[in-house]
């Protein structure tokens, strides 16, 4: 039985994951944090994750990033491996949970959802020769109002993803509006659309004379990204310390 400690429980994806999770025989969520303790769940809900007392096999994080320098230390302090879920992290950040995997298991992915990381190693492929060809690289995202971080996570690792192809010469560009000049060929644009209740919405397009490419994914709901996490948790209990990814789920 793997133990999980589910941290933002009480958010939209943590509910997801809750459902999700009692369908699966072979795991149960010992215990929740989440600043809103006033949902009813069968496990105990701390406002603190310094309060948590139940051991857990693996953390499943879908908190804020506020709250990710005290997600590390809890782990850091008890062992436990992490899906590292929340996006928008600081470069700070960054560099504490690359330093934590020297010591714990680390899965982080900006995308839960086994068609987006589909489609970052299909970038992986494509980017260089269309690049070469002179196709421009744009990537478009669309997400709901409440959505904190801009653009997402996900539009960034696509970009990357593209840019890593590429031996990572290009620029990213997030506004355009204070230059007038022709579009650099070296750039990949980035842009984010917020609006009503979009799940999400990811578009890179391969923009070249005469012709455009575009690969899209479309999520309908969050239950994708919910068992995609579960996936990764039943994955990385019990693994060594280190950086993990998508791709060692999917290829394991």
């Amino acid at each position: 039985m793997i133990n999980i400690l589910l941290h933002g429980c009480n958010g939209r994806m943590g509910r997801f994951i809750t459902t999700y999770a009692a369908e699966n025989e072979d795991m149960r969520i010992v215990a929740g944090v989440d600043p809103y303790t006033g949902v009813p769940n069968e496990y105990p809900v701390y406002a603190s994750i310094t309060e948590v007392k139940e051991k857990a096999d693996v953390i499943i994080d879908f908190g804020t990033a506020s709250a990710v320098d005290a997600l590390l230390d809890f782990a850091l302090a008890n062992n436990t491996p992490v899906v590292l879920c929340t996006t928008g992290l600081s470069e700070e950040q960054l560099s504490k949970v690359n330093e934590a995997t020297g010591k714990i298991a680390i899965l982080r992915s900006a995308n839960m959802s086994l068609g987006i990381n589909t489609l970052i190693s299909i970038l992986k492929t494509v980017s260089k020769p269309l690049a070469e060809a002179g196709f421009d690289i744009e990537v478009l995202e669309m997400h709901h109002n409440q959505k904190l971080d801009a653009p997402s996570g996900t539009a960034i690792a696509l970009a990357e993803a593209a840019n890593e192809a590429l031996d990572n010469e290009y620029e990213f560009v997030y506004d355009r509006s204070g230059r007038r000049e022709k579009r650099p060929k070296k750039e990949i644009g980035i842009s984010a659309i917020r609006g009503g209740s979009i799940v999400g919405e990811h578009d890179v397009i391969f923009a070249g004379t005469d012709e455009v490419i575009t690969l899209h994914h479309s999520a309908y709901s969050r239950a994708v990204f919910a068992k995609g996490a579960l996936s990764a948790a039943r994955f990385l209990a019990g693994k060594p310390a280190g950086m993990y990814g998508m791709n060692d789920v999917i290829n394991a």
